[in-house]
């Protein structure tokens, strides 16, 4: 049976026949709009002083749209599924890609902070419809190639962010310090990365309605389906107050802003080969809760390091913990190694991520709260390890052998 059901007839050369070439031109799509998901968030932060500063936005909208990304990737990776289901995955993906593209470019183009957070919440729903669909389209495409293609698509989605992150200020630099060139720049990613979709939008893939409804029914009542929103939201959760509060810890500890900044870059960059390992051995063993143990007390040794060892020893502890950030492939491995349908992939995905998202947006808030509160770190770390508990205890569930078709609610 072909990789895709509904390929229409193409020229091709001789022993290629359509659907293989189709098949990479699926994988093609997905490693280029992975490396879109985040270009949105990750771009703005840098900058943020400067747009700030020219749009006039008080603190209270910065803050708001720092805080969109979570709101967003949970309100519309909510609707995904029934939004695939009516529109098609390949033309929703195409869709989703174009929004990114003209919130990017919308959003560079005017002067009111109120067009400008319109702007972002397009953008930020094609990353959030992406970050659902993605992983069903690599179950339904390549279902015994799970584990490769999530690497990659784990790999490009954090090399984007890298990418992101780390080239905006030198793009602002080369253009005399013009940041709607250097936000801008990324439509122009996002626009070649919907090309691949614009000629897979009329290749949509056959779906079976008996299955989309057995795959979407329930999961509120599901045990599983929680345990891997749980898994994933304590994922995000220490994700999001890394990113956010990492180098204020090390400035703390005594760190320069040069080195907080390039302590912060490794960080980042660890997000790259790990993302080449982790999927390939989950999808190879029976049962990933070695992992999941392995990977948070990694995560327990390095925020001790981090709160109690001496200055000069952080960068070990550092790297562990971005060595334990490789939840977050597993996370996403697990959409599909406990699923046995695209259709429950992407339900799945959908209510992992979006509650997931919403337990993830409370923990720089609270870190931040401890913080000024004490002064110090104590508190804030306490509230991490629990939270590590916490996701150990999830992960252990949602690693068993099990499929989430076959769970009682």
């Amino acid at each position: 049976m072909s990789m895709i059901a509904t390929a229409p007839p193409a020229t091709t050369a001789p022993g290629r026949p359509p659907a293989v070439r189709l098949t990479w031109l699926v994988a093609l799509g997905i490693v280029l709009a992975a490396l879109n998901l985040r270009t949105a968030v990750t771009s703005i932060g840098p900058v943020l002083d400067q747009v700030s500063g020219t749009l006039g936005m008080s603190g209270v909208v910065t803050g708001l749209l720092t805080t969109l990304p979570v709101l967003c990737f949970a309100v519309f990776g909510a609707v995904t599924p029934w939004l695939g289901r009516r529109i098609g995955e390949h033309r929703l993906l195409l869709g989703a890609l174009l929004f990114l593209c003209a919130g990017l470019l919308v959003r560079v183009m005017t002067g009111s902070s109120a067009v400008f957070l319109a702007a972002s919440v397009l953008a930020l729903s094609g990353g959030a419809i992406g970050n659902v669909l993605i992983p069903a389209l690599i179950k339904r495409h390549f279902p015994h190639r799970t584990g490769t293609m999530t690497t990659l698509y784990a790999t490009a989605l954090a090399v984007g962010t890298m990418l992101a992150a780390a080239a905006t200020v030198p793009i602002e630099r080369a253009a005399d310090g013009d940041w709607h060139v250097a936000l801008g720049v990324w439509a122009a990613l996002a626009a070649v990365a919907a090309i691949p979709w614009l000629a897979l939008s009329r290749s949509e893939p056959e779906r079976n309605s008996r299955r989309e409804n057995a795959g979407t029914r329930g999961l509120v009542r599901n045990r599983l389906a929680w345990t891997v929103a749980g898994y994933f939201g304590t994922q995000s959760l220490i994700a999001y107050v890394m990113f956010g509060w990492l180098p204020r810890l090390l400035q703390d500890r005594g760190f320069t802003d040069g080195q907080a900044g390039l302590s912060m870059a490794v960080f980042t960059a660890l997000g790259i080969p790990v993302s080449l390992v982790v999927p390939v051995i989950a999808a190879r063993v029976t049962g990933q809760r070695p992992m999941v143990v392995g990977l948070g007390l990694l995560y327990a040794v390095g925020f001790a390091g981090m709160l109690w060892a001496p200055a000069s020893a952080l960068w070990v502890f550092l790297l562990l913990t971005g060595v334990a950030m490789g939840s977050f492939p597993l996370a996403l491995t697990l959409f599909a190694l406990r699923t046995r349908t695209a259709e429950a992939t992407s339900a799945l995905s959908a209510f992992a991520q979006s509650a997931g998202y919403l337990i993830a947006g409370a923990g720089p808030l609270a870190v931040g709260v401890l913080y000024s509160a004490t002064g110090g770190w104590t508190l804030p770390f306490a509230l991490l390890f629990a939270v590590v508990a916490a996701h150990i205890v999830t992960g252990w569930h949602a690693a068993g052998d099990r499929y989430l078709e076959d769970e009682p609610a």
